[in-house]
């Protein structure tokens, strides 16, 4: 019997759960760690340039070494990016920020927002979901991030937190249907059956968010993509 076996052998079922619990966010860490690590390499492979930062205050010190001075910057509808806390600091040094999340927009300003995201130099965006073989999945209503996330921008940095990873790409589009859209949209007031019950029902409601789907399976030729993978739980 090995030495390991011999010490789970002596420790009774109460401390063992016990070590467990104190040790929980430790087996967490190393539970993203080994996924992002799978998943970057997929990554870089596929033509991305990536990186993995254990949490977002690490992510938010190597994105914004990324971004050139004076650069205007563009920003979709990412819960990720505002946690990892790029979009304060930015302004601090400067930058011009089109941001359609800004309070008190009309309906035309924040059209416009969303139309300069084509043309920004640094667009900032999160995904719905990253498979272990390197591919990127967003569901998306509207379209301004998936076109940004494709052609347009100089640059694109993607930041995904490690809870998103999945197996596959089936994993991937079921994660955008029944995990990342019903949280998403949830709090908004929608009459939406995945709003309502936590499953897509593939609706024909008009105010269904999911019209749009795109999968990055390798890096746009024209566009220098980024993808920071965060060993943290962020975004929906």
């Amino acid at each position: 019997m090995s030495s390991e076996a011999k010490d789970k052998a002596q420790v009774s079922p109460s401390d063992f759960y016990a070590r467990r619990l104190a040790d929980r966010d430790n087996i967490r860490r190393t539970y993203y760690e080994e996924r992002a690590d799978r998943a970057v390499k997929a990554l870089q492979k596929n033509g991305f340039t990536a990186f993995y930062a254990e949490e977002r205050r690490k992510a938010q010190e190597e994105i914004l070494k990324l971004v050139p001075e004076g650069a205007t910057i563009g920003v979709g509808g990412s819960i990720t990016i505002r946690e990892i806390g790029v979009l304060p600091e930015l302004a601090k040094r400067g930058h011009r920020i089109y941001d359609h999340w800004a309070p008190g927009l009309t309906q035309e300003e924040i059209l416009s927002i969303r139309r300069a995201h084509l043309t920004c130099d640094v667009f900032f965006t999160s995904a719905n979901a990253l498979t272990l073989d390197g591919q990127i999945v967003c569901g998306e209503g509207v379209g301004n991030r998936v076109c940004a996330m494709t052609f347009g921008p100089q640059k694109v940095i993607i930041a995904v937190g490690a809870n998103k990873i999945v197996k596959d790409l089936h994993a991937a589009l079921q994660r955008v249907k029944e995990v990342a859209a019903p949280q998403a949209l949830s709090g908004l007031g929608l009459t939406l059956p995945c709003v309502q019950t936590g499953s897509c029902y593939d609706c024909d409601s008009p105010q269904r968010a999911c019209r749009i789907t795109l999968i990055l399976e390798r890096k746009p030729p024209l566009t220098d993509t980024i993808v920071a993978v965060v060993g943290e739980s962020l975004g929906f």
